[in-house]
């Protein structure tokens, strides 16, 4: 392994770590409550869903890394598609909630961890799809 290719390693992972760190905290923007509290808390279920929405952008990204020559397209695919799995989260809790009065947030914000589960799973399998595609 050449010096370039360690330098590259370092940039792209740094790069990648950066935009991971962007995109979830933009995430918690968008949930009513503060899940960095409820983290510390002790909620299980907050952390669950937190941890598989970081999986699957981790993922997401690895896909475009693999996938992509260029840095930037790399972390533009990645950008596109968290505000597509943003979307389809909002649209698939609004449906669940509305036909089968299932509401994610409130679950997932009470503690209960099957919210969670099916929460973070909505982005696993949005996030297996979209790494598909890139």
């Amino acid at each position: 392994m050449e010096l370039r290719q360690i330098l590259a390693m370092l940039v792209w992972t740094g790069a990648g770590g950066i935009l991971l760190f962007l995109l979830m905290w933009i995430d918690t923007l968008f949930t009513k409550y503060k899940d960095i509290a409820e983290i510390k808390k002790g909620n299980v279920a907050v952390t669950t869903r937190f941890v598989m929405k970081l999986f699957a952008q981790g993922y997401i990204l690895s896909q475009s890394i693999l996938n992509a020559n260029d840095l930037w397209i790399a972390l533009l695919v990645s950008v596109v598609s968290f505000i597509i799995l943003l979307l389809l989260e909002k649209i698939a809790e609004l449906l669940l909630k509305t036909f089968t009065g299932l509401d994610l947030e409130r679950g997932t914000q009470q503690g209960m961890v099957g919210h969670a589960m099916v929460a973070g799973s909505l982005h696993v399998v949005g996030a297996l799809i979209l790494g598909a595609l890139v």
